[in-house]
């Protein structure tokens, strides 16, 4: 009988506990405006996103993009930005900064004023009933594209690879510049270099 109650009252001690366990998120910045217009085929590092376990079981974690349902401003493309790390694991209060990089396309960045949501969320949905909810927190990101052409993007995009990829980068375009010199200095220039054995 005594380990009955024993039992019981265990588990009745228990029990809140488990109720009261809850999945939690939050992010360290609310808002991100990038000033500078930004040019179509460049290549950008935004400010990063901080991601909080605010929560007190550990959970997976991943990072997205989100939109307002009734915008005024255009959607950035989910493809135009990539996260490192994009998922990640966090227990309870541990914050995880996420890099986050945008890249226009050379076409189809229509010029304009864009706005998303960079949104961090546990991947673990939190059951109510028969439903799941999808706890999430983001920030608002707010950036404009500046007109371009084909020709004007293919530049920015060249130039954002460099810039990325330095100093091998420079290597590899010195190395292609010496060759081609090399090729259209033997293509119009020739030397005969002989040696001549004089008879004694």
């Amino acid at each position: 009988m005594k380990k009955a109650i024993v039992l019981i009252l265990g588990f009745v001690l228990f029990l809140p506990i488990v109720v009261m366990a809850k999945i939690g998120v939050g992010v360290g910045t609310g808002k991100i405006q990038v000033d500078q217009p930004l040019k179509a085929g460049l290549i950008y590092t935004l400010p990063p996103l901080t991601v909080i376990n605010t929560g007190d079981e550990p959970s997976e974690y991943g990072v997205g993009i989100q939109y307002h349902e009734n915008q005024p401003e255009m959607r950035p493309l989910k493809e135009w930005f990539s996260f490192e790390p994009l998922n990640f694991y966090l227990e309870p209060d541990q914050v995880q900064v996420v890099q986050i990089k945008l890249t226009l396309p050379v076409t189809g960045a229509k010029p304009g004023d864009y706005f998303a949501f960079l949104q961090g969320f546990p991947v673990k949905k939190i059951q109510e009933g028969s439903t799941s909810v999808g706890v999430a927190a983001a920030a608002k990101l707010y950036f404009t594209v500046t007109p371009a052409n084909f020709f004007a993007g293919i530049y920015y995009r060249a130039a954002s690879l460099c810039n990325m990829y330095a100093p091998w980068s420079y290597v590899v375009l010195a190395v292609v510049a010496a060759a081609l010199l090399i090729s259209l200095f033997r293509r119009f220039f020739s030397f005969n270099i002989g040696v001549n054995l004089k008879k004694k």
